[in-house]
């Protein structure tokens, strides 16, 4: 079995596959003060309550955008699991070419979500992937990772616009019947569910005409459920893309 994990600023996602299938997967709240040890006991609680041993795990592969937390991560997968892992380098070790400035600049969140969708989707395409940052991945008609977009992500948004705006307050993230707002609820979800929609739906349309043909648009993580729906631009929806590209840039570097 394969252990991966997608170490976020706010979420860490954890799955469990066998070969090409998911057999479990967790999204925890991302700690950094956790230890080694914190980390091994958890995770070995996680599997063994799905029936997975620690025993079980042959591979485990990270994705991690926290610098501060890779060497603890390094040791709780040698102490706990007998595998050193293999993370994840952007234009170090991961199969996609990047036709960037600096590709050591590129997040391998970013890389990862990228490769995934262009073995599963085919090039060319645009991912967006909603999370703390809602960023935006394009890769050419090559299967060339070429750039993208970053901007605030909806809740990070929100909470600045709370801890700034004395009269405004934290509501329910759900879509208003209307775009024109009949009082501050509905004014605040108006402006961030349409409002993010029409980001996307923009920005998309903007890339889509620099790309050049037919790019599909593929939407992911944790605050996608908010969106999907709305943005007109997003074609499919692939909550465990990140998971997928993990297992697939994995057996690449260690084919069977």
């Amino acid at each position: 079995m394969l252990l991966v994990a997608d170490v976020g600023n706010t979420n860490t996602k954890i799955g469990v596959f066998e070969g090409p299938r998911l057999l479990v997967s967790w999204r925890l709240t991302s700690r950094r003060e956790q230890t080694a040890d914190e980390y091994g006991i958890f995770f070995e609680t996680l599997l063994r309550t799905r029936g997975i041993q620690a025993s079980d795990i042959r591979g485990i592969a990270l994705s991690n955008v926290v610098p501060p937390v890779q060497q603890t991560l390094e040791r709780m997968c040698e102490e706990y699991f007998g595998h050193a892992p293999f993370s994840v380098e952007p234009g170090v070790n991961v199969p996609m070419a990047l036709a960037v400035d600096n590709p050591r600049e590129v997040g391998p969140d970013r890389i990862v979500d990228a490769y995934a969708a262009a073995v599963i989707y085919g090039p060319p395409l645009i991912v967006i992937d909603l999370g703390t940052a809602t960023t935006f991945h394009c890769v050419n008609a090559r299967g060339e990772f070429v750039g993208g977009a970053i901007a605030p992500g909806i809740s990070t948004a929100v909470d600045s616009l709370v801890a700034r705006a004395a009269r405004l307050f934290r509501v329910e993230l759900v879509r208003p019947k209307e775009a024109i707002g009949r009082n501050t609820v509905t004014n605040i979800q108006s402006g961030v569910i349409y409002g993010y929609a029409g980001l996307i739906d923009g920005l998309v349309e903007r890339m889509k005409a620099e790309l050049g043909g037919a790019p599909k648009v593929i939407a992911t993580g944790g605050l996608v459920s908010l969106i999907a729906d709305v943005a007109r631009s997003i074609q499919h929806v692939d909550e465990h893309l990140r998971l997928e590209g993990l297992r697939l840039i994995y057996e690449a570097a260690y084919p069977a």
